[in-house]
């Protein structure tokens, strides 16, 4: 069995963020950068069913050669093999276009990708991945269980849970409760180690139609200040809620 675990390289949620060129550009200048978490759940899952039935974990990024730590870092939890594709990640049908040809070439059985990014929160890959490979897609899965070529998956819908049936080969989207926190893989050192001089293979990207074009990034506003109301002022309370919190 082959999976094929989709990557990104996102900044950490503590990272304060600043824009140049007019805010039309991310400055990346003393950021960190992290897995992306729902990859993460992903990427765990990956390595269980590795574990399980001996599958085969390919890790593959859209990134520049500054993702390569991250995709290291994500090597060490298990995977066998890492492929970068050299470009910058514009767009949703970009992304999607690059990692489309390589699970084609690769043909691999599951197709596991995070449900979202959480810088761009766009949650558009998955399914664009899916409907240029004519593959069965879930998303927001939050349970997966594999025998033979049989897949039982379980999403998340409004107000519950659906359970589905599938068959491989298949594209999901995973999110938290694919796996849990406490079942996340912390890389030992000697692993580590071994990710630092591992092996990746780069990949050219495929030219695609530019579709998307940032016009611009805008901060959310600041802060204000908390404000304290006495216990027992209670019109004064009611009034902040109505007038200028406007939740009532």
């Amino acid at each position: 069995m082959k999976i094929l675990v989709c990557i990104s390289s996102v900044p950490d949620t503590t990272s304060k963020i600043n824009f140049t060129e007019d805010n039309k550009q991310f400055n990346p200048s003393g950021v960190q950068f992290i897995i992306n978490p729902n990859d993460e759940f992903c990427l765990t899952k990956a390595i269980m069913l590795k574990e399980q039935l001996g599958a085969n974990v390919t890790l593959v990024n859209v990134g520049t050669q500054e993702t390569e730590p991250v995709l290291r870092k994500a090597s060490a939890i298990g995977a066998d093999d890492i492929i970068r594709i050299e470009a910058a990640p514009t767009d949703a049908f970009f992304v999607a276009t690059q990692l489309a040809r390589v699970a084609k070439q690769g043909n691999y059985d599951l197709i596991i990708t995070g449900k979202e990014s959480i810088d761009y929160n766009g949650g558009m890959v998955g399914g664009y991945l899916a409907s240029l490979l004519n593959l069965p897609f879930i998303n927001k899965c939050i349970g997966l269980e594999i025998e033979g070529n049989k897949v039982t998956a379980q999403r998340e819908i409004d107000g519950g849970r659906e359970k589905l049936t599938a068959t491989l080969p298949l594209v999901i989207a995973g999110q938290k409760g694919l796996t849990q926190e406490k079942d996340l893989r912390i890389p030992n050192m000697r692993n580590l180690m071994a990710a630092r001089t591992k092996a990746i293979t780069v990949l050219p990207a495929e030219a695609t139609d530019v579709r998307v074009t940032t016009v611009g990034f805008e901060k959310l506003p600041a802060k204000q200040p908390v404000k304290m109301v006495s216990a027992d002022d209670l019109d004064t309370l009611i009034d902040l809620l109505h007038n200028e919190a406007k939740v009532i």
